[in-house]
């Protein structure tokens, strides 16, 4: 196995007197006090400390996927809680978030910022049916609580005020 590095002086092959890279002690490459070529540089243009700057990626920032994300997880969160009555309409405002976040993100894909746009649609679609799956529940629940004489119910309560017998005869003509 070869090493692609020369060999130290005083080996075979070495040079006695000349440095690692083959140039001469004190120089590296070039004339005394340069590095690689014309005084001032550094492997590129006067003034410059190399020919182009690092890019990692393309040059390109890191993709900002933050909002699908979120609009995912928020849209699967919107999902399970709206299915609960009086906690569905948090289920539903989660949802909006969800649509609204992943719209945003769905642009910035779009844009080329992200690279989540497939994550931002689902959170999109998810957000949506958690607001529709929530609005739902809520009517639901609300004909029920009027089909099953919750108004009468509530007025009863607040007629018998603290009297815990008053409210025990609500609660017993509610069940019948």
């Amino acid at each position: 196995m070869s090493s692609s590095y020369p060999p130290p002086p005083g080996e075979p092959g070495g040079q006695h007197g000349q440095g690692q890279y083959g140039a001469q002690p004190g120089q590296y490459e070039g004339q005394p006090g340069q590095y690689g070529g014309q005084p001032g540089q550094y492997g590129g243009q006067p003034g410059q400390y190399g020919a182009q700057p690092a890019q990692y990626g393309g040059g390109s920032a890191a993709p900002k996927n933050g909002l699908g994300i979120a609009a995912l997880v928020l849209g699967i969160l919107g999902l399970l809680g709206a299915w609960v009555p009086l906690i569905g309409l948090v289920g539903g405002f989660l949802g909006l978030l969800a649509v609204i976040l992943g719209i945003i993100g769905r642009n910035r894909a779009k844009k080329g910022q992200a690279t989540n746009g497939g994550m931002a649609l689902v959170g999109i679609i998810t957000g949506a049916l958690a607001l529709i799956l929530s609005i739902a529940v809520s009517v639901y629940a609300v004909q029920q609580f009027n089909q099953q004489g919750g108004p009468e119910f509530l007025q009863c309560l607040a007629d018998a005020g603290n009297d815990v017998a008053a409210q025990q005869a609500c609660q017993d003509a509610i069940e019948q």
